[in-house]
């Protein structure tokens, strides 16, 4: 790959991309200009290093695989850093660090880090080029994986430069793996990380470093870094919003359409839900984004939103055609794999994909694997990189960069108990209030005891870049200034268990029922009843033609378990107490109205 002269005059960018030549001391520089000719030649060089694996050209056209060092499979949270100026304005969800401090260290990391490498400048673009939700950052890395992902995952190159044009408004985004080549052999390994290994944020100065890591979203800085941990900061400063959220446009029989935001935490089918199958005759559902949602107020006082990725970064394992038929189909081409099983035929596995496991195939640490072998052919945080433009049920407004105006927002988690199928929030404070609580079951995802409630306000705990207590402050703002306009909020649990521990709801394509209901009661036509808890669905109101649930199944989703949500107030203060003097005076409220409610 020959290098590219820069397509920017712009001062700051060329002053940022010289300051780090200065101190990353690469080989040579390569401005990325996003063409597609280059995306193939990072694949190229990245098979030439023995980083990747080109899969069948008949089975995955233009496809490979990558498998990474064991000791680098996933978000390091321990090792991940807000360096606010302040240690207040972290709050107790994240790790602080003095900003000088972090700094400093950063700088003697850094020092020489791409000796012998090949220093990429990423320019990137969060949504369509020119939108005016999207926000623009420039990377640099020596990573030739994390280029080829953001190729993927981010509007790349010269255009975006061009939005730019003399602004100094962008994301500074420093990455490195922190493996300088030895002069004597210029000798490279297939993943190059370092024990050693920081993800750090400064809001205040809108930047992001990252040492020692060349794996997902540590690497990939336009993702959660820039997309949520900057990005909520200067959506707090901003006035805007930026959340973890699927965007999904359901459309009913007569051709309406509404979007729905939602907010799930990990291993509550986020990506499901946003490529659903509708079961309901005559309803469709298509996709917008899977995962990030940046909204903004539109001229006429909604709220809009944009998906500011272009790409699915989504686990491999548990995904399927009867999980997810629409998101296997998105896996057909033009993609990149890391972390799964290679079978013979050179084609990608992964457990509970379709049908019966290969024989035999070589699993992610390239060793010979059988089904009775004991041990996963992938890795649980095995990952797919693919097109959006891919996914054949995505949205025709996905990339309009006016964005799509949301009806509805839905938060829910894993809960066997107490939180019923579908609720609706009495009003935005409530609703804030609900989205403030929300739990999970602990899962293989997050250590901890099954069963052990983990509180995920937003699903934005590992991403909120300051105080969490502001952030919901900020909630309660933008639903103060967006008045009667604003998203009507829903609590949705899919999860729900009887007795036996048996799931109570089908969940999947079904869940188009609990849709249908949330699209009518922002239409008004769908009966609910006023509960202690928020607005459940009357009896009746929710379709349920052709479905095999029992009435008493039925019954035990939509209950109002008072005993249970009055033994949860105690745990739920308990959270709240977490966030001291900051936490909303409006939130306190709220909880001692609903034990008030509860009686």
């Amino acid at each position: 790959m020959p290098p590219v002269q820069p397509a920017t005059r712009n001062p700051a960018v060329l002053a940022f991309v010289d300051q780090a030549r200065s101190l990353f001391k690469p080989e040579r520089v390569i401005w990325c200009n996003g063409s597609k000719a280059e995306y193939q030649q990072l694949l190229h060089a990245m098979v030439a290093t023995g980083t990747a694996q080109w899969l069948n050209s008949e089975k995955r056209p233009n496809s490979v695989i990558v498998r990474s060092d064991p000791a680098d499979v996933a978000r390091v949270e321990d090792q991940t850093f807000i360096c606010s100026l302040s240690k207040d304005d972290a709050g107790p969800t994240n790790n602080w660090a003095d900003p000088s401090e972090m700094k400093a260290t950063l700088h003697g990391l850094f020092d020489g880090a791409m000796v012998g490498r090949t220093m990429y400048v990423v320019p990137y673009s969060m949504g369509p080029v020119g939108s005016p939700i999207a926000r623009i950052g420039v990377m640099v890395t020596d990573s030739t994986y994390a280029v080829a992902n953001m190729h993927i995952m981010t509007r790349v190159g010269d255009a975006v430069l061009g939005a730019l044009g003399s602004s100094t408004d962008f994301v500074r985004g420093l990455h490195t793996v922190g493996v300088p080549l030895k002069k004597q052999t210029w000798a490279d390994e297939p993943w190059p990380c370092n024990t050693t290994k920081y993800i750090c944020h400064f809001p205040e100065t809108r930047e992001i470093w990252s040492y020692g890591s060349g794996y997902g979203g540590n690497a990939l800085l336009g993702k959660k870094c820039h997309a949520l941990r900057i990005a909520s900061a200067q959506a707090r400063d901003e006035g805007w919003m930026a959340e973890h959220m699927l965007i999904l446009k359901l459309t009913n029989p007569e051709g309406r359409s509404k979007f729905i935001a939602a907010a799930f935490p990990s291993a509550c089918g986020k990506t499901n839900l946003a490529m659903l199958i509708p079961t309901i005759p005559g309803w469709k559902a298509e996709t917008i984004g899977d995962d990030i949602c940046w909204m903004k107020f539109g001229e006429d006082g909604r709220l809009y939103a944009i998906n500011p990725e272009t790409g699915f970064f989504g686990v491999a394992p548990g995904t399927s055609n009867e999980s997810n038929l629409n998101a296997m189909r998105t896996l057909n081409a033009n993609c990149i794999f890391t972390n799964v099983g290679l079978t013979d035929e050179h084609d990608i596995y992964w457990e509970q994909m379709d049908g019966q496991p290969p024989q035999h195939l070589t699993d992610w640490l390239r060793r010979s694997w059988s089904p009775n072998a004991g041990r996963p052919a992938a890795h649980p945080n095995a990952r797919f990189t693919a097109p959006a433009a891919q996914c054949p049920v995505i949205a025709k407004e996905w990339d309009d960069p006016k964005g799509v105006p949301i009806d509805a927002i839905l938060f829910g988690g894993r809960r066997a108990t107490v939180v019923p199928l579908v609720s609706e929030a009495l009003s935005w404070q409530h609703g804030t209030f609900l989205g403030s609580i929300m739990a999970s079951e602990k899962t293989a995802a997050a250590a901890g005891t099954i069963g052990e409630l983990r509180r995920d306000p937003m699903a934005m705990l590992p991403f909120c870049g300051y105080h969490m207590g502001d952030y919901f402050q900020h909630w309660i703002n933008m639903g103060e200034k967006g008045g009667g306009k604003m998203p009507r909020i829903f609590y949705v649990n899919w999860f729900r268990k009887s007795a036996e521990g048996k799931f109570l709801w089908p969940g999947y394509g079904e869940n188009s029922r609990v849709l249908k209901w949330i699209f009518e009661r922002c239409d008004g036509t769908a009966e609910a009843v006023e509960t202690p808890i928020g607005k459940l669905p009357a009896k009746g109101a929710l379709d349920l033609k052709g479905l095999n649930v029992s009435d008493g199944a039925m019954a035990d989703l939509l209950k109002v378990d008072v005993a249970g949500w009055k033994a949860e107030l105690p745990s739920i203060r308990e959270h709240f107490s977490t966030f001291g003097t900051r936490l909303p005076a409006a939130l306190g409220d709220e909880l001692d109205a609903l034990e008030q409610r509860l009686g």
